[in-house]
């Protein structure tokens, strides 16, 4: 079986390069030959080891532009969907593919599907969507509407419901998300610590995220003195880079704490996380009650556990014991939630690991490989 992923996405993130890696090792790992199509001129920042096949019309980016400017790389931009979907066509007529996987998609991809004759396709196109939060509901279920006597396409929706809020519809196919594990470094998980509890937080940072908040609440606990917090942050827009070179000054004199400001892909990004504990992500955000968070299926891939906001992929949590839960946005429950976790961290450890083992089974990436490959079928 021949698999194309269409990627377009100009300025991936960490998740982003691992997911698309996810899709290519399990989907090989299955027997599929596995192939890439992109824009003209796309540039892929990890070497995924498989053939790529270029599409006319260059990816556009909205990086550092407003106004009308926006608005004119907006429309480019969809103008260039059109061309790269109707390229797709052209190579599913050809009989090139048995089946297109668009890893990264939201109802817009939908929106443009519908202008597009790649909706005929004579092969099944999957369209992966990473949750959908009631925001965006009737949009999506608008798009989802126009196209389902389409039946060559196919909607996934990562979640860990098995309906998309209350309702289903007969293209809409509900699959847990799968959890990113370590592929580029010898790593086994270890149910012990050494003599110090090393506490991560790691991702994109912004402003929203409220680092300054979580350093003091860190700072205020009691803890023995071998407890450790390491701080990653990736930035992309200026002002995000300003924000995180002005806390990694501020908290400087704290021994206790480590910053490391710098964006991490591959066997870097698996190192750094494989180095700590236990992970920490205490910012709050209503869209991870219906989008998964990727930081967090990292923690549970690399057997970490958690003290996480409990608007973050709450179920997981309610289900296995990875971890403490915390009020999102409350300090003082913030506050309460890190002491508890570090003070009964030794008693808990072997369960941690059981849960995160149990967890693992359930999420893993060749099952949703597996499952993905029962939609072609």
């Amino acid at each position: 079986m021949k698999i194309a992923i269409f990627e377009s996405i100009l300025t991936p993130g960490g998740h982003e390069i691992d997911f698309d890696r996810l899709l290519v090792d399990e989907l090989q790992s299955l027997g599929t030959e596995v192939s890439f199509c992109v824009p003209e001129g796309y540039h892929f920042k990890y070497n995924y080891g498989v053939a790529i096949h270029h599409l006319p019309g260059e990816s556009v980016s909205y990086a550092g532009v407003r106004g009308i400017r926006k608005l004119w790389r907006a429309a480019k931009r969809e103008i260039n969907r059109q061309r790269w979907f109707k390229a797709l066509y052209q190579h599913a007529v050809a009989g090139d593919f048995d089946a297109i996987i668009i890893p990264t998609s939201t109802y817009r991809y939908l929106r443009a599907l519908d202008l597009s004759i790649l909706k005929n396709s004579p092969i099944p196109v999957i369209f992966i969507v990473h949750g959908v939060n009631p925001k965006e509901a009737t949009a999506f279920f608008k798009q989802v509407e126009k196209v389902k006597q389409y039946h060559n396409i196919k909607i996934a929706v990562l979640t860990l419901g098995d309906n998309i809020l209350g309702k289903e519809h007969r293209n809409v196919y509900c699959l847990k998300p799968p959890v990113f594990i370590p592929r580029d470094i010898a790593y086994q998980p270890t149910a012990k610590r050494g003599d110090t509890l090393k506490l991560g937080f790691f991702g994109q940072y912004r402003k929203e995220k409220n680092l300054d908040v979580f350093l003091d609440v860190f700072l205020s606990c009691q803890f023995p003195p071998t407890v450790e917090l390491f701080v990653q942050g990736a930035t992309v827009k200026p002002e995000d880079s300003n924000d995180f070179q002005r806390i990694q000054q501020k908290y400087a004199q704290h021994s206790q704490i480590t910053f490391l400001h710098k964006a991490l892909i591959g066997e870097e990004w698996q190192t750094a996380i494989a180095s700590v504990d236990a992970l920490i992500m205490p910012y709050a955000s209503s869209r991870y009650r219906y989008h998964w968070s990727a930081m967090f299926f990292t923690a549970i891939g690399f057997h970490k556990p958690v003290v996480i906001a409990d608007d973050i992929n709450s179920e997981v949590l309610t289900e296995y014991d990875i971890g403490v839960k915390i009020s999102a946005g409350d300090n003082e429950a913030l506050k309460q939630g890190l002491e508890l976790f570090v003070n009964t961290f030794d008693a808990k450890v072997e369960r941690y690991k059981e849960e995160l083992q149990r967890a693992n089974r359930e999420f893993s990436p060749l099952q949703m490989a597996e499952r993905l490959l029962n939609l072609v079928r």
